[in-house]
């Protein structure tokens, strides 16, 4: 629930409480000046990459790029909603509890009675699940190797038909308040109030923070029932954010960068109890936005391992397809691709758990596993159908958000292509080699070899000063761009801006050339002797020469907001400053922008 807090009482929380003081709770921290550092606690690493800043009041991660105050840790490692994080820091700042509206506290107290119920419930279940009259639902559990170390750690439950449990709830709590949680519905015919879960062993369903808040049911006997049911949605449940088992597997993301996607609560439980702890399960819903989205807050590589039957596959495809736009360069997604026939299950009952951590080791990335799909269905000797193709790879690229990433999967995907029609590439590119009609930009790719001595910064200077001599009336007016960069030495420094002088007086190519090497005969030859613009521009054209030009200045850029980039980040680490991390967040979002 969202709630907001005056920013004085937020302040007076901060001022009492250091950050060392809450992050050392959970980080092993070391005093280093007027910082700490530590280990990551949101990222599996060896060397410290956390550094906590007292007077500062704020925490950053190098390794992972979290930054924030004592609400937002508290937030990130306990998996608390904002609320619970100032009730608690609150709390240890020896702080009253702040006090909110009507409808924020009537809110509060219709959710502190429905988890009453919700336990209440899956405690009443839970203890019938070891009846001897009940005995079938236990013996049923057993079979699927679920230990009653299991049981008890999940709370699994079981509902016995014609249960009284409704009755005991009314002696506590309102009809309508117990309604609110969809353990019950209502049959209008025979006036009567009837257990949703009649007959089914229960699977609780928690919230981040651990409380039950709905419940997956499985029917024990042969019916015409549904096999699995949910509970339905409700004021505090909402299918499409939660995720079975999310709040104990997040626990181990300093052990691993991957969790494991499965289909159900059995997939789960028999995983976990095999341990294998990094599995959850979307409890047979459609996996959301909202659930992906929360699932890379813990997992950069949440790895979909549904069944291997034709439906599970079919199923992994749309969910594929669905999530494929989301992708970035952090939050990436895998699938694991099971024998036919074979759930999780099945595999590591049979064959154990290094078996099944095996196949999860051949997961493939969303795009290959998209393109894999979809090649199922195509005859590549149909032109047809690889045109219909072609358009579908293109149409799917279209929708991943990220610009750059997008760019990048295009590029994979029709490279893929055309070894699919090696006969129409083979004819196109002899004739682009008949024609010596190469593109300027793949020529330049590879021209900045390194050479004993030089830097790679050298030799794109090197590069640049040769074209501004030898072809300024090709770049006559880039020329001046020279100026926005800092060269590598006085002496080549020098020489740059005598060339910007040179071209601004109107001076024609030869006089740039003739004064350039009579004030600076050792650094021109030098710049002969290392640069191989000489034989990378023969026979170019003004065009061309412009565009090596461009490419040449749009690589010196990348090089000097890399070196840019390291130094912020290395001051940052010396003194964690605001304005630094400022400067730091700008120029990254320059270059991604670039």
């Amino acid at each position: 629930m969202t709630m907001k807090y005056p920013k004085e009482y937020l302040e007076e929380i901060k001022q009492r409480l250091r950050v060392s003081q809450v992050v050392g709770k959970h980080v092993q921290l070391k005093k280093r000046g007027k910082e700490f550092i530590g280990l990551s606690p949101f990222k599996n690493e060896k060397t410290p990459s956390f550094t906590v800043n007292d007077e500062k009041g704020f925490y950053h991660c190098f390794s992972t790029g979290e930054h924030g105050n004592v609400f937002d840790f508290l937030m990130k490692v306990k998996s608390l909603r904002f609320g619970e994080a100032v009730k608690s820091l609150a709390s240890e700042a020896g702080m009253p509890i702040y006090r909110f509206s009507k409808f924020d506290k009537e809110k509060e107290e219709r959710y502190e009675k429905y988890k009453k119920i919700i336990l209440e419930y899956n405690e009443f279940c839970h203890d019938q699940l070891f009846e001897r009259e009940n005995l079938n639902a236990l013996e049923y559990l057993k079979k699927r190797e679920l230990s009653i170390e299991t049981l008890r750690k999940f709370k699994l439950g079981f509902v016995p038909r014609n249960n009284n449990f409704f009755t005991k709830l009314l002696k506590k709590y309102s009809k309508e308040e117990i309604m609110l949680t969809g353990l019950y519905y209502f049959i209008e015919k025979n006036k009567k109030y009837v257990d949703r879960f009649n007959g089914r062993i229960i699977f609780p369903i928690s919230n981040l923070s651990g409380d039950v808040i709905a419940f997956g049911g499985r029917i024990l006997n042969t019916t015409n029932l549904a096999k699995y049911i949910n509970s339905p949605e409700t004021e505090f449940y909402k299918k499409g954010r939660q995720l079975y088992n999310l709040n104990l597997a997040k626990e181990f993301r300093s052990e691993s960068n991957e969790v494991i996607i499965v289909e159900g609560y059995m997939d789960v439980l028999s995983l976990y109890s095999k341990g294998v702890k990094n599995v959850i399960s979307n409890s047979g819903t459609a996996l959301t936005e909202g659930q992906i989205n929360l699932i890379w807050k813990f997992y950069e590589q949440p790895i979909i391992c549904l069944d291997g039957d034709e439906s599970g596959q079919k199923a992994a495809l749309r969910i594929a397809e669905r999530l494929f736009p989301l992708i970035n360069e952090n939050s990436k997604i895998y699938f694991s691709i099971l024998p036919k026939g074979k759930d999780p299950d099945d595999i590591i009952k049979k064959n154990g758990k290094e078996s099944f951590l095996e196949i999860l080791n051949q997961k493939v990335i969303i795009q290959s596993f998209i393109w894999d799909k979809m090649l199922q269905n195509i005859n590549i000797n149909n032109p047809y159908e690889i045109a219909k193709f072609d358009k579908q790879i293109r149409k799917i690229c279209a929708t991943v958000k990220d610009e750059t990433l997008r760019k990048y999967i295009l590029e994979d995907f029709l490279s893929r292509i055309s070894k699919l029609t090696p006969n129409i590439n083979f004819k196109k590119n002899f004739n682009l080699f008949k024609k010596s009609n190469y593109k300027v930009l793949s020529e330049t790719r590879n021209i900045h070899i390194q050479k004993k001595h030089f830097s790679r910064q050298d030799l794109l200077e090197f590069s640049l000063l040769y074209i501004s001599i030898y072809f300024s009336g090709a770049v006559k007016h880039e020329i001046p761009k020279l100026l926005d960069f800092n060269f590598s030495n006085k002496d080549i420094d020098q020489l740059k801006t005598k060339l910007v002088e040179l071209n601004s007086d109107e001076n024609n190519d030869k006089e740039i050339e003739k004064n350039i090497n009579e004030h600076f005969p050792e650094l021109v030859k030098k710049i002969r002797e290392n640069s191989n613009m000489k034989s990378v521009l023969n026979k170019k054209n003004y065009d061309q020469i412009k565009e090596v030009f461009y490419d040449l200045l749009s690589e010196l850029e990348n090089f000097e907001n890399n070196k840019k980039l390291e130094s912020l980040e290395k001051k940052l680490i010396n003194n964690m400053d605001e304005n630094v991390y400022s400067e730091l967040l700008k120029l990254k979002s320059q270059i991604n922008r670039d």
